[in-house]
């Protein structure tokens, strides 16, 4: 016990925590906005894949780091876009053509991965973005160290939380959106266009999503490799229910997973010898199930999730 509290408060474990929650964020936002909308979008692991690869790849190519997080953005709005009219104006199965768009994601970043490096066995590696270092700030005992060893993903990672909670409760927009996703013709009723806001919805958040995948290639680590999004994505969108589709829980729980995985790898230089260590790594997976069981319990869902509708129904 007292090695894991020794974990528990100190500032490398919180570094890491925040590190790992990073992309989750991107992702549970993006999937957040997505659901609002009355869409869910199961899209979002090939969409990391391929917001990973395209950011990665344009960086290699010499678009400057912001410059592959445009790409990875915009690679993740085209995704999202095929989902939004697949399952908005056409009234298709959110589900299944979640799972196309991720299976036709994840193929065509691996594709295009493979065409432009044909001949190279592991991957070449870029400049990513590298920790915040400022002046006085980093030398604020604790929280200095945890804060501004960050790059600055993992600080637009939070503004955005505060931007999307911004949006949602406070604008016309935010407003038409979630009403979009309880009720659709009461909105449709005000001359407002549901198409219109479901599909902007689902784009925006899909290249949200995409920025978690560029997280990983462009500033956790500094290369591109099969299998690195590892399931964070599915991850988001059970962090989506345990958040009650509120930002605010949103990075919350983010933080939480981030956590768990973090005192999973700390605790098997402790105890690995005893432990298997496939016990280690599921655990952060249990333990997230075990707050979204508690979580869900609770949780108020859009009304008009995964309900398509179509113009002049009633």
């Amino acid at each position: 016990m007292m090695e894991i509290l020794e974990i528990l408060l100190s500032e490398s474990f919180w570094t890491a925590s925040l590190r790992i929650a990073t992309p989750l964020i991107f992702g549970v936002l993006g999937a957040l906005i997505c659901e609002k909308s009355g869409v869910l979008n199961l899209g979002i692991e090939g969409i990391f894949v391929a917001g990973a690869m395209s950011g990665w790849l344009a960086v290699w190519l010499g678009a400057g780091l912001w410059g592959g997080i445009v790409v990875a953005a915009l690679a993740g709005a085209f995704f999202g876009l095929i989902h939004a009219i697949l399952t908005v104006p056409l009234g298709l199965s959110q589900h299944v053509s979640g799972l196309g768009v991720t299976l036709f994601a994840t193929s065509l970043s691996y594709f295009s991965y493979r065409t432009a490096l044909p001949d190279v066995s592991s991957p070449p590696r870029i400049e990513p973005f590298r920790p915040l270092d400022v002046p006085l700030l980093s030398d604020i005992p604790f929280l200095g160290t945890v804060l501004f060893e960050q790059t600055a993903l993992t600080w637009l990672a939070i503004v955005m939380v505060f931007f999307v909670w911004y949006v949602l409760e406070r604008t016309p927009l935010g407003v038409a959106i979630k009403a979009v996703g309880d009720n659709p013709a009461s909105v449709d009723a005000q001359g407002l266009s549901v198409y219109a806001l479901r599909i902007g919805a689902v784009v925006t958040g899909s290249a949200l999503m995409a920025l978690g995948g560029a997280f990983l290639t462009m500033s956790a680590f500094d290369a591109f490799f099969f299998g690195m999004v590892n399931g964070r994505g599915w991850i988001c969108i059970a962090l989506v229910i345990f958040a009650s589709w509120r930002p605010g829980k949103a990075l919350f729980g983010a933080i939480l997973f981030g956590a768990f995985d973090a005192l999973q790898v700390r605790l098997q230089t402790e105890v690995g010898a005893m432990i298997p260590s496939q016990a280690f790594l599921a655990a952060p997976y249990v333990l997230s199930i075990l707050a979204l069981v508690i979580a869900a319990r609770r949780a108020e869902y859009p009304r008009a999730l995964l309900i398509p509708w179509f113009k002049g129904q009633r």
